[in-house]
C-alpha cells in the first residue's frame, strides 16, 4: 500500500501519548485494510484484526468506534492515498493531444494501481450498504478528473478546435475511452494490469480516437497559443 493511513485526531494531538495511539491507530488500519479487503466487509471480522496485531475489541472500538466507521475510515484513507495524484495533476499542456495523453496516463495509472484496484472491488461490493462510501470513491477519481478536464476543455476548446458540445459529457467520452474494457478486465482478474507500454498504446489509441471525434468532420485546428 502506498501513501500513509491517517488516523483520526484526538485532543492529545502533538503529545509523546499522541505519537503512540497515532502510531497504533496506523497499525490497526493497515490490518484492518488487509482483513477488509481479502474478506469484504460482510465476511471480515474484528477478531481477525486483532488477530493480525493484537489489542482488544474495546480499543478498537475506542479509536473508530464500530466495524461499520472503521470499515469506513479505511475506505476515505484509501481513496486519500490511492486517488491523491488526480488532484495533483497539471491538466493543461500545449495542446490537446499532449493534454489528454498526460490525463489519459495519470487517470489510467491510478485505476490499475493495486490500492485503485482493490478499493474498486470492496467498494462495488459493498456500496449498497455504505451509499455515502461509494461517492467518496466516485468523487475522489473519476468524478474529480472529469470535473478538472471538463473544466480545460470548455476554456480550450474553442482554441484547440474542439467542436461545441457539453465539455462534461466529452470528458466523461474521453475517461471512458480510457478504461474502456481493459479496466473490467483488469478488475475480474482475466488479466493482468498492463505494462507501462500496453498503457501508452491505450492512451495513445483512446487519444486519436476522442480528437477525431471532438474536433468534428473538416475542423480546423486555431493556431495554437502555447499554454496558459
Amino acid at each position: 500500500m502506498t501513501g500513509r493511513l491517517r488516523p483520526p485526531a484526538g485532543k492529545d494531538e502533538g503529545t509523546p501519548r499522541a505519537a503512540r495511539q497515532e502510531a497504533r491507530q496506523e497499525e490497526l488500519l493497515r490490518a484492518a485494510t488487509e482483513v477488509f479487503f481479502t474478506s469484504g466487509f460482510a465476511g471480515a471480522s474484528v477478531d481477525e484484526i486483532i488477530a493480525k496485531v493484537g489489542g482488544s475489541k474495546r480499543t478498537i472500538y475506542s479509536y473508530f468506534g464500530n466495524k461499520e466507521q472503521l470499515f469506513a475510515t479505511v475506505v476515505r484513507e484509501i481513496v486519500r492515498n490511492a486517488m491523491g495524484p488526480l488532484a495533483e495533476a497539471d491538466f493543461v499542456q500545449a495542446d490537446l493531444e499532449a493534454t489528454l495523453r498526460g490525463v489519459g496516463l495519470r487517470y489510467l495509472g491510478v485505476i490499475m494501481s493495486p490500492e485503485a484496484l482493490h478499493l474498486y472491488r470492496t467498494v462495488v461490493g459493498e456500496g449498497s450498504r455504505f451509499p455515502d462510501l461509494a461517492r467518496v470513491f466516485f468523487d475522489a477519481g473519476p468524478g474529480r478528473t472529469g470535473a478538472n478536464l471538463a473544466r480545460v476543455l470548455e476554456e480550450k476548446g474553442g482554441e484547440w478546435g474542439i467542436a461545441a458540445g457539453d465539455p462534461k459529457r466529452l470528458a466523461d467520452h474521453f475517461l471512458g475511452l480510457i478504461r474502456d474494457d481493459l479496466h473490467l478486465q483488469v478488475v475480474l482478474g482475466l488479466r493482468p494490469p498492463p505494462t507501462p507500454a500496453e498503457a501508452r498504446a491505450a492512451v495513445d489509441s483512446a487519444v486519436r480516437m476522442f480528437v477525431n471525434g471532438a474536433r468534428g468532420p473538416g475542423a480546423t485546428r486555431a493556431p495554437s497559443g502555447g499554454r496558459g
